[in-house]
């Protein structure tokens, strides 16, 4: 900062978000919701464009990165959608089943399955 050029408020507020490691409110009002510091919030949006960039660039993946979407509810309905489209059943009479698999990381997964998806980003507390 030389001081050639006026700061403005906007810009001051994001300068002083950065010095305290805070995603600064004009990034906040425009991104997904998260109470991440910075660096992490940096980190993790870094992942959601690596992810949603291969799977532009290079397809379908295998494994979806569930925590990269911004509305994974609205994700997981369209995974339902397109089962009872493909089979011809009503979308109300479908659920979901859940099995952990022993993929110990996406990268491991070689096939993806016939029916259904393979997610990853779970986390099981306790």
């Amino acid at each position: 900062i030389k001081g050639l050029v006026v700061m403005s408020a906007e810009l001051e507020a994001m300068y002083n978000s950065m010095l305290t490691n805070q995603v600064p409110d004009l990034w906040a009002n425009c991104a997904y919701p998260s109470l991440k510091p910075l660096a992490s919030w940096m980190r993790d949006y870094h992942q959601r464009i690596a992810f949603m960039r291969g799977w532009l660039t290079q397809g379908l993946p295998k494994c979806f990165w569930l925590p990269g979407f911004f509305f994974p509810q609205g994700f997981m309905t369209g995974v339902l959608q397109s089962h009872a489209r493909k089979y011809s059943m009503p979308i109300d009479t479908l659920s979901f089943g859940f099995r952990v698999t022993g993929h110990s990381s996406p990268e491991s997964v070689e096939e993806g399955p016939k029916d259904g998806i393979l997610i990853d980003g779970l986390w099981v507390d306790g």
